[in-house]
């Protein structure tokens, strides 16, 4: 590529797809992903591929493709969002390129969708009501929305939510479920009331094991005796102060996609204990019993196991609290930068219940690491905000890499970590393509 073209590097592969390919995987592929390995090539087919030296290239870990590669999807139309990708329509599932993610707060418009089932029709939240029951409940009771504004108090917190298959895409081979890349993450302010007042409310009794939930999305069969998704968390989790009953998003209605008008918000664990557009809550003196609560469904094994292999359901454990983990929101991947100019770099960090104590970003494929300024969270189980910057020695094709550490002193790995069936849990660092001229 002349050094005066400015398209960027995510023109390169749509240039010449079928050189590029030839190159990169010896004619037996026509698609390259995110991260993966390379098939009869080297340093030249990589260099004249991407049409510029790669400087660090000694420093490249064996086999790693370059994140310039990755494909491209064109955003979807959905009401109420913005440059979503949609992954699977029925049920909807959609997530946001990390360059819409830059805000600090995350804009309605840009909240990921995560669902198993139909959202229900014409809801009215005048008329809605919320059940608390099950046998580890004192006093059984019903709330309206009205009720709950009325009788606790009200909070607003920030609270960031994953998915527990954010990254599967990049998992090798490749795991069953929605490919996810980094997209299935979003920080924004809930308000409504702490679960644990409503609980307490209606008389937690001291068998007390698991909360779980069920909402009023339905089944995409259309069998309405199926739930699409019933999940929840341990009593100790449901009680804490940022576990939440909302019914705003950023001082909004929450968008119907994201459980509108009501949904339970337990930060820090997979997206999917977090009910949407609920109805009922159940603490039970067990382990919950509801749909998606057993393996494989959102677990993971509980030794390491190798790729591709059939893992027991009882070798299984259920996630919760998801692992640490940091996003490049800018510069966008495939961008052109002056080499006379510093580039700044910044994006969010978060650990599941833990706090994030540093972030380092790389230049040279993890040779060396340079650390970041970090703010503090807005709030317990909010990310947080990071920025640094860097300036290339050279011309050339570079990759800005991310990595935070947990306040445990546990870091994110370079390449994806172990190999799961579902593809949960992977945070590897996050990398952007920079061309540099």
């Amino acid at each position: 590529m002349d050094k005066s073209d400015k398209t960027g590097i995510r023109q390169l592969y749509r240039k010449n797809p079928v050189a590029a390919d030839q190159l990169l995987w010896g004619r037996k592929s026509n698609t390259v992903n995110r991260r993966g390995f390379l098939k009869n090539s080297g340093l030249m087919a990589m260099s004249t591929a991407l049409g510029m030296s790669i400087p660090f290239a000694r420093f490249m870990p064996a086999g790693l493709i370059p994140v310039a590669f990755a494909a491209e999807n064109a955003a979807n139309v959905i009401e109420g969002k913005e440059g979503l990708i949609v992954l699977n329509d029925r049920p909807v599932n959609a997530e946001t390129p990390a360059h819409l993610l830059d805000d600090n707060i995350t804009p309605n418009r840009y909240m990921f969708i995560r669902n198993n089932g139909v959202p229900p029709e014409n809801v009215n939240p005048e008329t809605w009501q919320l059940e608390i029951g099950g046998e580890s409940v004192e006093r059984p009771a019903s709330f309206s929305i009205a009720d709950l504004k009325q009788r606790f108090e009200e909070v607003t917190l920030q609270l960031q939510l994953e998915c527990g298959g954010n990254g599967r895409s990049e998992f090798v081979p490749a795991a069953s479920g929605n490919q996810w890349t980094v997209g299935a993450v979003g920080c924004p302010t809930f308000t409504g009331v702490r679960l644990r007042d409503v609980l307490n409310y209606c008389g937690v009794l001291g068998d007390a094991v698991y909360v779980g939930y069920y909402g009023a999305d339905t089944h995409v069969s259309g069998d309405a005796s199926r739930d699409p998704i019933s999940r929840g968390v341990p009593i100790g989790k449901a009680l804490e102060r940022e576990s939440l009953i909302a019914w705003q998003m950023n001082g909004e209605d929450i968008p119907l996609q994201n459980g509108y008008p009501l949904r339970l918000v337990c930060a820090g664990w997979p997206g999917s204990v977090s009910g949407k557009w609920l109805n009922r809550l159940v603490v039970r003196n067990q382990l919950h019993d509801g749909e998606k609560m057993a393996a494989p469904s959102y677990t993971v094994p509980i030794n390491s196991v190798a790729p591709g292999s059939r893992v027991p359901d009882e070798e299984m454990r259920i996630i919760e609290s998801m692992p640490v983990k940091s996003l490049i929101t800018f510069p966008q991947s495939g961008i052109t930068h002056d080499i006379r100019e510093r580039l700044i770099v910044r994006g969010h960090a978060w650990a599941g219940d833990d706090q994030v104590s540093a972030v380092f970003i790389s230049i040279d494929f993890g040779a060396t690491w340079l650390p970041s300024g970090m703010q503090g969270a807005a709030n317990r189980l909010a990310w947080q905000n990071w920025e640094t910057w860097a300036q290339f020695p050279k011309p050339g094709y570079y990759e800005v890499w991310a990595r935070a550490m947990d306040g445990q002193g546990r870091s994110q790995p370079m390449i994806v970590p172990g190999w799961n069936p579902r593809g949960y849990l992977n945070n590897a660092c996050h990398r952007v393509a920079v061309q540099v001229v």
